[in-house]
């Protein structure tokens, strides 16, 4: 493993590809994106509607939640929740509205953009150990969160169009 992180590294520390506000508004745009397919659930189906033993969309809106959440905290401070410890691995009260999901959405969004200047050019290239258990640059955890949201998302398609509910179009991310 530390040879790949090594090689990883020379590879990468080469002039960045994208600036970090692209990338920022790239995640957004996918954030925009995901609560448009959140809001578009009826409510009961939100939490409870299921194919194929995948879990209810709410769940999974949570899975995000906890870990951008979490991560951004561990991407500014250094300081990584353990996996067990994010909030939809624990058996703690979780929000029982669609409305109440939506208001943490937003503030975590609101965080996003506020924090993410604090974060130093350097630190997105930095090795570290998210959640205790996966050691890598900064850059591909975020990346790791966005490509999380967007698996999601589709599983989220699936569900709104077998309840006969057009999906938001992927592409629509303003």
């Amino acid at each position: 493993m530390e040879n790949h992180i090594a090689d990883v590294q020379k590879i990468y520390a080469s002039p960045f590809v994208i600036a970090t506000e692209e990338l920022l508004v790239h995640w957004q745009g996918h954030r925009r994106l995901t609560r448009r397919a959140i809001e578009a659930f009826p409510e009961k189906e939100f939490f409870n509607y299921s194919i194929g033993g995948m879990r209810p969309f709410s769940e999974m809106v949570l899975e995000m939640i906890g870990l951008a959440s979490s991560g951004m905290k561990g991407v500014l401070t250094g300081e990584w929740d353990k996996v067990g410890a994010l909030p939809h691995h624990t058996n703690g009260s979780k929000p029982a509205t669609k409305g109440e999901i939506l208001q943490l959405w937003d503030e975590l969004t609101a965080d996003i953009e506020v924090n993410w200047s604090k974060i130093p050019l350097p630190r997105f290239h930095e090795i570290d150990l998210a959640y205790g258990e996966y050691e890598g640059p900064i850059y591909s955890f975020i990346l790791y969160w966005i490509d999380n949201e967007i698996h999601h998302r589709a599983q989220a398609t699936v569900y709104l169009r077998s309840l006969g509910i057009e999906p938001p179009y992927f592409w629509l991310r303003d």
